[in-house]
């Protein structure tokens, strides 16, 4: 029997009721037996994870369905790089970095008929102090504003919410931290945040870690170094216009970053909190997760059956 495992987070989600029932209608249409598993803790959740470990050991073909934000996504890579189960993402998060590096629709319909009728794809896995993400880790300023960000503005203002949030840190001091990069030389730097990519967009849209790419085995690692209001402007020149601010950030690649900072600092990892530290240790692993993604060419056919979704989803 084929099953399809959907693990959903029922955050900013206005009537899961009926998202659940277009899962089930897909996944008949598919010829696939519907699994639902909604997670209230998302990837903090013991059973979660012990549900997926026990799924993505058991036989027959599987597939298994992210519906939610980055941090969910996470949650299914946690226990899926290696297995050689297929992970699918439906987007209903704040952010969506992962899905939108992946070129992948919002769409309920579409996003289901890619689950079920995409090609599939290698993609690499990061692990921050152990713990897995698959956009962005960081410490420093970053991880500040995830930190003060209040859930409410999250579900209602999605990344507006962040950057509203941050301006009130751009005032603030640098901190001296130390990289160490594939076991090298250290060097320090006095910087408002480090930030280790699988992909290079910020919410909203803004590209700062310029050609990173979720297959090649290397982590895109950001310093920021800006030096009052004029160096935030040239970051932020950087990120809407892709032109270089070398005086105030820095961009290096490498498959494992070793941070020391002077003093304990926020960290995140797809926009959740880890706790703070004085230091974060990154590193990836190449082509451990395999992913459903768009046909690569002419498009993807209809199903066998048909559903349709509700806009309000």
């Amino acid at each position: 029997m084929r099953r399809a495992l959907f693990v959903i987070s029922p955050a900013g989600i206005r009537h899961l009721h009926v998202l659940e029932r277009h899962c089930r209608e897909a996944s008949e249409a598919y010829g696939w037996a519907a699994e639902l598993l909604v997670t209230e803790e998302g990837e903090r959740s013991a059973e979660l994870h012990h549900d997926l470990s026990l799924y993505a050991e058991e036989e027959g073909e599987r597939l298994v369905f992210a519906v939610g934000g980055d941090g969910t996504v996470r949650a299914c890579a946690h226990d899926l790089a290696r297995s050689g189960v297929p992970l699918s993402i439906v987007p209903r998060g704040t952010a969506n970095l992962f899905s939108r590096a992946l070129d992948l629709p919002v769409d309920l319909e579409r996003a289901l008929r890619i689950g079920f009728e995409g090609d599939e794809r290698l993609v690499d896995v990061a692990f921050a102090d152990g713990q897995p993400f698959v956009a962005m880790a960081g410490i420093g300023i970053d991880a500040a504003i995830v930190a003060s960000t209040p859930r409410f503005f999250k579900q209602h203002l999605g990344w507006l919410a962040y950057a509203a949030t941050g301006l009130a840190y751009l005032a603030g001091p640098g901190h001296e931290m130390t990289l160490r990069l594939d076991g090298g030389q250290p060097f320090t730097r006095r910087a408002h945040a480090v930030v280790a990519g699988n992909v290079g967009t910020l919410p909203g849209g803004f590209t700062i870690l310029s050609g990173a790419a979720l297959d090649d085995g290397l982590l895109d690692v950001g310093v920021l170094e800006p030096e009052g209001v004029s160096g935030w402007l040239r970051i932020a020149r950087l990120a809407v216009t892709g032109v270089e601010a070398r005086d105030h950030f820095e961009h290096f690649r490498a498959a494992k970053l070793e941070v020391e900072a002077e003093e304990e600092l926020p960290r995140q990892l797809d926009g959740d909190l880890l706790s703070p530290a004085r230091s974060l240790s990154v590193e990836v692993q190449a082509r451990a997760l395999l992913v459903k993604v768009r046909r690569s060419r002419a498009g993807i056919a209809g199903a066998p059956g048909t559903f349709h979704h509700a806009c309000l989803l």
